[in-house]
């Protein structure tokens, strides 16, 4: 949970040729998590970009 009380369970998160790893951005939806990712995937750089659920627990 944020600051503002909204939950935002999921991330966008790219992976480099080096396997390292880099959170893009949190989204309330995967639906809207994989939106941003599926628009990041068709710039020129081609990045992998996936869509992981954050564990209340850790997060």
């Amino acid at each position: 949970m944020t600051d503002s009380g909204a939950v935002l369970p999921w991330l966008v998160i790219r992976e480099d040729d080096n396997g390292n790893r880099y959170r893009v951005g949190r989204y309330a939806t995967r639906q809207e998590a994989e939106q941003v990712a599926d628009r990041l995937d068709d710039r020129q750089h081609h990045r992998p970009y996936v869509v992981e659920r954050v564990d209340r627990a850790t997060a």
